[in-house]
């Protein structure tokens, strides 16, 4: 897959039409993401998110669909610990 678009720092959305919310702790790694920028969708098994984005360079981040919400104390852990 590849990003159709991700004008928003914390939200993408890819060329099959799903979109995506980034985990917080993760957005520094999507800046070097262009269009033409492989992906690869994957479920994951982690208390903040359910899924991972991985890119062709193998840098990945974690995501959430558009509409999910973040559950705070998982990811007030997460981030504590980096």
């Amino acid at each position: 897959m590849k990003i159709r678009s991700h004008s928003e720092s914390h939200l993408v959305e890819l060329d099959d039409g799903s979109k995506w919310q980034i985990f917080p702790g993760d957005l520094d790694v999507t800046l070097n993401w262009k269009p033409e920028t492989e992906m690869k969708l994957v479920r994951i098994q982690d208390p903040a998110s359910s899924h991972m984005l991985v890119a062709d360079d193998n840098c990945s981040v974690r995501v959430l669909p558009v509409g999910d919400k973040w559950p705070l104390n998982e990811v007030r852990n997460v981030l504590k610990d980096t």
